[in-house]
């Protein structure tokens, strides 16, 4: 089967032959059918953040059951599923807390000493957060696939793997927005489109969508947005957002992950408001936040994978599709094939993507 692998040396992938081994106990495997383009994926290929290599890379994508191991139970073959980076054991304090998305001991790599789930000539294919998407199949933990409804076209589904559940999540799930509410979202990418969007279900009556390139800024307009902003280079971010609507804002969302816009996410809120960061931000990266403005019981806090158990947000936001509330057409910026996806990472570095999808044949 062929797949995008990112070799010692590279910052672009090599799309090669490799193969995938059989399927073992509570594993499943799946015959990719789309898989999408996220920073995530950029930043690990850019060398932003350490991997083992060689990896095949991504970490969102949809397809369909082919076959699966012992001992797992609700999948079968001919099942639409959705695969997801987080995978969970169920039993360890987060999983029983609610925070099955930060699991401490989530299922991945097989065991030390087990042949490789992945492999090119008999040497190991590192498996990229428990998934490596740019593939034509997919081998992975149980834990890391959720069901869904077969009316949902599995190209779309993809995009709910990753982006979709972490700006829809952080929307629902963490802000808390409320109806009437304002909502700045900073980073008109993937993730900050799911959030405008899910800004716009929850009710927010000024939607502030913020970014470099005015095209992406078009398309927030369309999918939700009530006010655009250009971010300026050399302007003061967050007085821009202020004098979109004349004041602070009740809630901002971070979908950069950059020391500028988290600054300004904080500095642009209203009294009482929250600041949550959505973007992967390098570890060691700090920004300044101003003690004075806490004292006002404004708010900062973080959001990952959407605050849920995926198994538990991606039926719903696949149904919010089917009913029509939610757009993940206009977020797709082309659909392209394996062999092109470094022309994909290209137009994502220069700012020009918004969700580029990979599909595969057959």
């Amino acid at each position: 089967m062929k797949a995008a692998i990112l070799e010692d040396g590279r910052t672009d992938l090599d799309i090669q032959e490799i193969s995938v081994d059989g399927v073992g106990p509570n594993e499943v495997l799946i015959r990719t059918v789309a898989a999408g383009l996220c920073h995530s994926d950029l930043h690990h290929l850019d060398g932003m953040f350490e991997i083992p290599r060689p990896s095949v890379l991504g970490h969102e994508s949809a397809g369909v059951v082919e076959e699966v191991g012992s001992g797992v139970e609700g999948f079968a073959p001919g099942d639409h599923v959705i695969t997801c980076l987080a995978t969970f054991c169920g039993k360890c304090d987060r999983c029983l807390g609610g925070r099955s998305y930060l699991c401490e001991s989530a299922p991945s790599a097989r065991a030390a000493g087990e042949r490789p789930r992945l492999h090119r000539n008999g040497a190991e294919l590192h498996q990229f957060l428990n998934v490596s998407s740019f593939s034509e199949m997919l081998l992975v933990h149980e834990s890391a696939v959720v069901r869904i409804d077969e009316r949902m076209p599995l190209d779309l589904a993809a995009l709910i793997g990753c982006g979709v559940t972490t700006g829809l999540g952080a929307v629902f799930n963490k802000a808390q927005v409320r109806p009437g509410q304002s909502v700045a979202v900073l980073g008109c990418g993937g993730i900050g489109l799911s959030a405008i969007q899910g800004a716009r279900i929850a009710g927010a009556t000024e939607i502030i969508a913020v970014d470099l390139n005015p095209s992406k800024l078009e398309v927030a307009m369309e999918l939700g947005a009530t006010h655009a902003v250009v971010s300026e280079p050399n302007g003061n971010l967050a007085d821009q957002i202020r004098d979109a609507i004349g004041r602070g804002v009740d809630h901002s969302l971070e979908a950069v992950g950059a020391v500028a816009t988290a600054t300004a996410a904080f500095e642009c809120l209203g009294v009482g408001g929250t600041a949550t960061i959505v973007g992967l931000m390098p570890g060691g990266r700090t920004f300044p936040v101003q003690g004075r403005m806490l004292l006002d019981d404004r708010k900062l806090q973080g959001s990952y994978m959407g605050t849920e158990n995926f198994r538990l947000a991606m039926p719903k936001y696949v149904e919010m599709y089917l009913q029509g509330k939610l757009n993940l057409e206009g977020m797709v910026s082309s659909r392209i094939a394996l062999e092109d996806v470094n022309r994909g990472f290209d137009a994502m570095r220069k700012g020009e993507a918004l969700r580029d999808l990979i599909i595969f044949d057959g």
